[in-house]
This record gives C-alpha cells, structure tokens and sequence, in this order.
C-alpha cells in the first residue's frame, strides 16, 4: 500500500492590521484613557500645580512694572520665564491646554457613568443569594410568628429602603433591600459640580471686566461711561469697554482709625450713587462703603482697597494767577503713610509753544503726615494727619506732558532730569500755610492735605453659577463621603418537618468599605427579627 505525502504547509504570517485599523485603535485608546477618571484627577492636579506660578511670579495683567523689574533683576533665567509665558500663566498656551483637556476628560467620564447610574436607579435590588450564610455578616434564629406577620412587620421596618420580595418554594419568600443610592447621586453631583465650576469660570473670563481708580474723597465723582475713566482696566476677551453697566460714584469723605501701633483696624467712606433710573432723574443714593462691604449696583460691585493722601499746592505766578492743585501722593510706607508723588503744573498766559515747555513746574517730594525731622530730613513717625509737612523739590523745564507717552502721575520722567531739560530751583521743608518763592518771582504754597480712595469696579456676570456650582460640589462631596451603600435580605420560611417554628435569615452586605456597619446591621436585623422598632 503506498502512501502519498502532503505537501508542506506554507507559513502563516503573522496577522498585521492595516494603518486604518492602527489609527483607530490608537485613538480609541486615547480616548478611552483620557476619559478615565483617574486622568481627570492628574489633569485637576496639573492645574492645580500650573496655577502656583500665577500666585508666586509677578503677573503683567496686575503689575507690568513689576515683571519689568523681575526679568531685569534675574538675567537670562527672568528673560526664559518670560518666552515660556509664566508671567502671564492664566492666558498661558499651556494652562488653556491643561484646562480644556480637563473638561474634555471631565464630560467623556461623566457621560457613559451617568447612563450607567440611571440604569442602576431603574433596576431592581438583586436577587438573594441562596447561601446567606456566605455574607459577611449573617443571623438565623426561629421564632413561633407566622411568615405573614413577619413579612408585615419586615416591610415595616425597611420602610426608606428599595427593596423587593420573592415567593420562594416551600411556602417561604424572601425580601432583598438596598439602600445608599446617595452616595453615587453625591458623587455625580461632585464631578458635575466641578464641571460647571470649570465651564463659567472660563466664561467669565470671556464677559468679566476688573477696573481700578483713584477718586479725591471731596466730593468728586466717578462714572462708569468708560475705560478712559479708569488708571487701570482688564477687560475680558469679549469685552471691549464700550458697553460697560452705567453708573456714578460721589465720594463724599474718608475715615480711617489706626491702632496704636500704626496698622489700620477700621475704615470707611460715605459715598452717594446712582443707577439705572436715577441717572435720569439725578437722585443720589447714599452708602458706607467698607472693605469687607462692596456696593452692588446694575451687576458690578464696587471695593474699596485702600487710601492715601493728596497734598494740596498753590502757585501763584509772576503774572499774579495762580492755579490749585489736589493730586495724589503715593504711599511707600504703609505703617506711617509716608508719601511721595509729583504734582505738575502748566504756567498760564504763555502762548508759545517752546517757551511754555520749558516754564512747566513739578512739585516733587514726600508727605510725611505725622512729621518728625532731624537734621533737616523730614519723616513720618504715624499714619494719622497731625500737622503734616511736605519736603519738597520744585523742578521747572519740559515735563514731557506733550510728548505724547503716557507718563505716571506720580513722578517726573528721569531722563529730562539727567539730560538737563528738568532742573531743580527750589528745595525747602513745608509746613501747612507755608510757602517757598523761586527765582523768577513764583510763589509755592502748600495748603494742607486731603484724602483719595481707591475703588476697585468688578464685573462677572457668571459669579452666582460659579458660586451655585461650588455648592453642588461641597453637597456632592458631603454625600459621598458620609452616605453609606449596604444591601440586606431576609429570607424567611416555615420550619422544617421536625420544627414547627418560623425560621428568619438576615444576611448584610456593606457595597463600600465603610467602618460601623457590622454594628448598624446587628440593630437592624435585631428589629427584623423582633419586630420592635426600639430594639
């Protein structure tokens, strides 16, 4: 018998998917780990930690001059901060990033979790298992009240729980409870929180403005009208300044206490706006304004910060006019309010161009409102007024204030000083009344001191979500952590042929690791099988 070979098999190849089938499965993948809740916490970390550098760096949209004087003062690794954007962190590429792949990630988790706990909701507690003695925790005593009675007094008992009762053979039945839903409710209410924490935040800061202004506590007045009337403004990205809630502030006058050691414990301001119809009719509302009291009008709430004063100076020139000035005076030291500031003034009758620019004056100097002097440097030894002096420089030439740059209100431009174009006629310690005359006949007084506010206009039309969901968060979190999820079955049936008494099953099951709930199952299966409430 002859046999015939068969032919050697060809090798298989290894199974290679095509690139489509790669990439898909590449960002299925993806997906699937970015939506996981465990990347939602690293992403909520990340930010977390990406938000440090906002807090410990100088920030361009709070202080610009402050980050010109950090990158100055720290060489090249100021200058590699300011390329990686850590001076303006919150509108950073890589803060946006972290922060939209959390609300990806946060929408991707919660979606399918919520469909599954609806499905939990709808579905009934599970069936008893056969062997309730398996549970953890476990009861079985007999008893001469009849499997009707019991069951009354079972519903009774469980009364709050989700539960559903089973006939079973021999003429017994069983009751399977659940309870502790709240606990995946709070959880859910927790993430979602967190989401819409997240999504109107971001859109207030699409829609919000923040503006502060220094205004004179003597009766003067701020509107709303616009951002010119402002020293400095942050607007939103979809806020241009042109559309801003209409209102006026009247600042009427200041108050401030200080405790023996110089630190401020109280202050105020009485102020007087108006809004909405009252800027038709000009009806003033008063109000006390207070640091930890923002007026709230039309939407925007309106601080106070803080305070200073303004030394009020007269000049009275060679042509016998004289021109009044009440500007404010920067404090440098916030225990004693020891001030400096420039107050600048044009010299009228002049009509041409250059001459005029090189007639122009600026007091320069410090406030000292508790003065002590020795050896002729004046200081301040108090913040309170009590008969305040002024040492000050008088500088005449060009203050550049046609130079068409903006320049601060509280100095002079350096430059024209160094190069000449600024020179300094006068130098003399000033009490109130008193008066220092210059070369050309132009007499200095200085009149006395006042006060200036700084009010802070906040805008944020999203703040009562924000707040709502920041309470849906610390609800959520609170039932999570303190809501408890146990199951619990009572099988009951008659006895058997050599017992006439009713035998009763309790088995517990906790879903969570929960301390406590061995003793809270021995009270509750002391009640099912009792009967008594009290038990």
């Amino acid at each position: 018998m002859t046999t015939t070979e068969a032919p050697p098999a060809s090798p298989q190849r290894p199974y290679r998917p095509s690139a489509g089938k790669q990439l898909l499965a590449f960002l299925r993948n993806t997906w699937r780990g970015l939506t996981s809740m465990r990347t939602a916490l690293v992403l909520l970390f990340l930010l977390a930690l990406a938000a440090l550098p906002g807090a410990l760096l100088p920030q361009n949209r709070l202080n610009a001059a402050k980050v010109d004087d950090y990158i100055s003062s720290h060489g090249w690794w100021g200058t590699l901060l300011d390329k990686l954007q850590f001076y303006d962190v919150y509108s950073s590429v890589w803060f946006s990033a972290i922060y939209l792949l959390l609300m990806i990630s946060l929408v991707g988790c919660l979606t399918p979790r919520s469909w599954d706990y609806v499905r939990q909701m709808r579905a009934k507690p599970v069936l008893t298992p056969r062997n309730l003695a398996r549970m953890p925790h476990h009861r079985i005593v007999r008893t001469a009240r009849t499997p009707e009675s019991i069951r009354e007094d079972v519903r009774k008992q469980l009364s709050g729980w989700r539960k559903v009762e089973r006939d079973e053979d021999e003429g017994g039945y069983s009751i399977s409870a659940e309870r502790g839903y709240l606990r995946e409710t709070g959880n859910l209410l927790f993430h979602f929180g967190m989401l819409g924490l997240i999504i109107f935040f971001a859109l207030g800061k699409l829609y919000s403005y923040e503006g502060q202004v220094i205004v004179q506590a003597d009766g003067s007045q701020f509107c709303n009208s616009g951002i010119y009337n402002y020293d400095s403004f942050e607007a939103g990205l979809r806020i241009d300044g042109t559309d801003l809630d209409a209102f006026c502030v009247k600042v009427n006058d200041f108050t401030a206490h200080y405790t023996p050691a110089g630190e401020a414990d109280y202050y105020h301001s009485n102020i007087q706006y108006q809004s909405g119809a009252d800027l038709t009719t000009n009806t003033w509302r008063p109000f006390n304004l207070q640091p930890n009291d923002p007026l709230r009008t039309v939407g925007d709430r309106v601080y106070l910060l803080g305070n200073g004063y303004s030394p009020q100076f007269t000049v009275t020139f060679p042509n016998g006019e004289s021109r009044t000035q009440n500007t404010q005076w920067k404090p440098t030291d916030t225990g004693t309010m020891l001030s400096q500031g420039a107050t600048k003034f044009d010299q009228p009758g002049i009509t041409d161009e250059i001459q005029r620019r090189t007639k122009q004056l600026a007091i320069t100097g410090i406030l000292a409102p508790t003065p002590f002097v020795h050896e002729g440097v004046l200081t301040s030894v108090a913040p309170e007024l009590n008969k305040p002096m002024v040492a000050v420089d008088v500088l005449r030439g060009d203050l550049g204030l046609d130079a068409g740059r903006g320049q601060s209100v509280f100095d002079v431009d350096q430059d024209r000083v160094a190069d000449g174009r600024l020179k300094r006629v006068a130098r003399q310690n000033l009490a109130v009344g008193q008066s220092v005359t210059l070369d050309d006949g132009t007499k200095v007084r200085f009149d006395g001191v006042n006060n200036w506010v700084n009010l802070q206009i906040s805008h944020d039309p999203t703040q009562v979500y924000v707040l709502g969901f920041a309470i849906v968060m610390f609800a959520g979190l609170g039932g999570s952590l303190l809501v408890k999820r146990r199951r619990v079955w009572v099988r009951v049936r008659p006895g058997d042929d050599g017992h006439a008494r009713t035998v009763i099953e309790v088995a517990g099951l906790a879903r969570t690791d929960q301390a406590g709930y061995g003793e809270e199952f021995q009270r509750i299966s002391e009640r099912l099988i009792t009967g008594r409430k009290g038990s």
